[in-house]
């Protein structure tokens, strides 16, 4: 089964209860199925979004194993198993050994990081918004390993090459797709 994002969501309630997570869960989303209509996949932002929703859901329960218990999770509720295998190639290189062939699962390698990254610049600012974020200000503190020490800046930087993007580019989008989820402070 493909759940639609509303579904999708509920199958991340099930194993996930603090409001980080499931926030996240609704960012990555949302930005994903920007990237979609943004790279010409419009058809397929819902299954983009989804993706993106359900990408953490193993994370709050567990940590530890995480990539790894996602699949079980996933069965357990019918989710096709390309579904599956894109939410497990997120954690490549750090706790999957599944590796992002599609344009979705890079953009979703790369931005899942980088979205944790802005959300923590831009509560910093005066604004606590995103709506006046600049790429500048995001770089400054992507060099500052100490803030928001949490989000790797290697799987970004790994992320935007996957993708043949320069960094600025990726932060660009990433920071416009954060702009129009009605999820995102």
């Amino acid at each position: 089964m493909v759940p639609t994002p509303e579904e999708a969501y509920e199958i991340v309630k099930k194993y996930n209860q603090g409001e980080f997570h499931l926030s996240h869960a609704r960012i990555v989303g949302d930005v994903l199925a920007w990237y979609a209509r943004d790279l010409g996949f419009a058809d397929e932002a819902d299954y983009w979004k989804t993706v993106g929703i359900l990408h953490d859901v193993d994370f709050e329960l567990y940590p530890e194993q995480h990539c790894q218990k996602a699949p079980e999770l996933l069965r357990e509720n019918g989710v096709d198993e390309s579904i599956i295998r894109s939410v497990v190639s997120h954690g490549y290189g750090i706790c999957s050994d599944v590796e992002p062939e599609h344009v979705m699962e890079k953009v979703l390698f790369a931005a899942d990081e980088l979205t944790g990254l802005i959300g923590a610049v831009a509560i910093m600012r005066p604004s606590k918004s995103v709506s006046d974020l600049e790429v500048k200000s995001v770089k400054k503190k992507f060099k500052d390993k100490k803030f928001a020490a949490g989000c790797d800046r290697d799987v970004i930087a790994r992320g935007a090459e996957a993708l043949g993007w320069e960094l600025d580019a990726l932060i660009e989008k990433t920071i416009l797709a954060m702009r129009e989820s009605p999820n995102v402070a």
